[in-house]
């Protein structure tokens, strides 16, 4: 049979290897061109791989949670006669030069025609064409015809599975001794497996995460949920119950019984605490999100000399401005809140002071002033520390920017930030009041030179002028504003224009009419 392995492809970003985090089919499933196969995670990003040929799966050739360099075979597919028919054909013309997507090669994009009238193959996919026109096709593989129409794939005797519901691998316990072993697929293909130590679990992603943090085995949890499925409170449930066994069969520390980012340790957002009896010690590998954040951190705070400048702002007038939006019928599926206002601002005081928003050219020993502003927000997810950017912000009305913060954030959040959400960054902000911090020193992101940090905003007894011309005590919305700035290309008196400015808006939002 004409089988096929389905190589780890570079996602696009330039890197040597990935982490295979889940495999959304098994052994005997039948896929099709642009089926998602299985979701990997690099060193920036979770990223979920299409799969650019049509079969039936005969194995899988790497275990969930393995490691593996870019090029290793993972998925074998039997693309013989078990395949689904394509349903279009495609007429490709003759290659030609020029920019293709990111992560992507290709040709220019061939005109795709259902035999029955069918739509399109979509923007983006596998076959399909890109913004720039062409075809779009996984680095390290060329252009293939595909089929224009997706169907649900028919699995024999098998219900379909819910994306965000899946039977995941057996997890460890203290003390379980969980064996790999390969087993025969279709076709005489060896795939991998794992043998647990009970039944399959039903368990969504947060909740087989939430059970990797407090190293509980889904296979030792009774499910509550529909159908069997286990629940948060399931999981945490069963982690009480057994942390004085696991303390007894311990050595002396905590394993950490997953080496991926979701540790605890980098996940503030998580709420995970260690149990009350708790002691020793947790080793995690530094790899992923982790291992990235540390290299940059330590390449800008050792390259770029950092100055930081602090001012304490009466933004009252901003908490006002943030109600009356939330008023407006136009916000009314957004959220709105003070970050959104600071993101405004901080465009508006770029264009009054562009040289902030620069960055400076070691090799070629220049400044380069970047006429646009591709906004970073530096957000605490459960795989660490990320920075996404709005593309553009500076061109954005408030409505745009509060529905780009909002996506950006809940993609941040569920862990699916893809790398080129995060370069290009011009500036950052860092909201460190959402955890009720006041202010701090930022390290800058690597390539750019300003990074803001906004603090939390509290009521304080503050000194206005009345209307008489009389000063007098008054409760105010206050909060702290800092900026960190590359002191190479950003002078003292640049920096402090900056975030004068800055604090100017904040305190009478008005000024952005002025200044627009």
């Amino acid at each position: 049979m004409p089988v096929k392995d389905f190589r780890l492809p570079d996602p696009g970003e330039g890197l040597t290897e990935a982490e295979l985090v889940t495999w959304r089919v098994a052994v005997g499933d039948t896929v099709k061109v642009n089926d998602i196969v299985v979701e990997i995670e690099t060193a920036k990003s979770l990223v979920e791989l299409p799969v650019p040929f049509a079969g039936t799966v005969t194995a899988l050739l790497v275990g969930e949670g393995e490691t593996v360099e870019v090029g290793t075979p993972i998925i074998s597919v039997d693309t013989g006669g078990s395949a689904p028919a394509p349903d279009a054909t495609a007429v490709a013309t003759a290659p030609a030069e020029g920019a293709v997507e990111p992560g992507m090669v290709g040709t220019p994009a061939p005109k795709v025609t259902s035999a029955d009238g069918e739509p399109e193959i979509e923007e983006g996919k596998i076959g399909g064409t890109t913004s720039t026109g062409r075809t779009a096709v996984l680095v390290g593989y060329g252009v293939k015809q595909t089929e224009a129409k997706r169907r649900p794939r028919k699995d024999a005797g098998l219900p379909i599975r819910d994306p965000d519901e899946f039977v995941p691998a057996p997890e460890r316990t203290v003390g379980e001794h969980t064996s790999r072993s390969a087993r025969t697929g279709p076709g005489g293909v060896a795939a991998l497996t794992t043998t647990p130590g009970a039944g399959r679990a039903l368990a969504k992603p947060p909740v087989r995460k939430l059970a990797k943090d407090l190293g509980v085995g889904l296979d030792q949890v009774a499910g509550s949920g529909e159908g069997g499925t286990i629940t948060r409170t399931d999981v945490e449930s069963h982690a009480a119950n057994g942390a004085d066994e696991q303390g007894a069969n311990g050595h002396g520390h905590t394993p950490a019984n997953s080496d991926r980012e979701g540790s605890s340790l980098y996940a503030p957002l998580s709420g995970q605490r260690y149990p009350a009896n708790s002691r020793g010690e947790t080793r995690i590998p530094v790899k992923g999100v982790r291992k990235m954040t540390a290299q940059a951190m330590v390449a800008s705070a050792f390259t770029a000399p950092h100055v930081t400048e602090w001012v304490t702002v009466d933004v009252t007038a901003t908490m006002e401005l943030v109600e009356n939006l939330k008023r407006d019928r136009d916000f009314r599926e957004v959220k709105v809140t003070p970050l959104l206002v600071l993101a405004k601002a901080l465009c508006l005081a770029l264009r009054r002071n562009p040289g902030m928003n620069a960055a400076w050219d070691e090799q070629a020993q220049e400044v380069i002033v970047k006429h646009y502003v591709n906004l970073g927000l530096a957000a605490a997810t459960p795989r660490g520390l990320l920075v996404p950017n709005i593309k553009d912000a500076d061109q954005m009305s408030m409505l745009e920017l509060a529905n780009e913060i909002g996506e950006l954030t809940r993609v941040a959040r569920e862990g699916r930030t893809q790398p080129a959400d995060m370069a290009g960054g011009t500036v950052t902000i860092t909201n460190v009041g959402v955890f009720g911090v006041d202010s701090g020193t930022p390290i800058l992101n690597p390539g750019e030179s300003a990074i803001v940090c906004f603090g939390a905003i509290r009521k304080q007894p503050w000194v206005v002028t009345n209307a008489a011309g009389d000063d007098e005590i008054a409760i105010r919305h206050v909060t702290q504003l800092a900026v960190a700035f590359d002191h190479r290309l950003i002078d003292g008196e640049l920096g402090s224009r900056f975030l004068a400015d800055l604090a100017a808006i904040m305190a009478d939002p008005s000024k952005g009419l002025v200044w627009g």
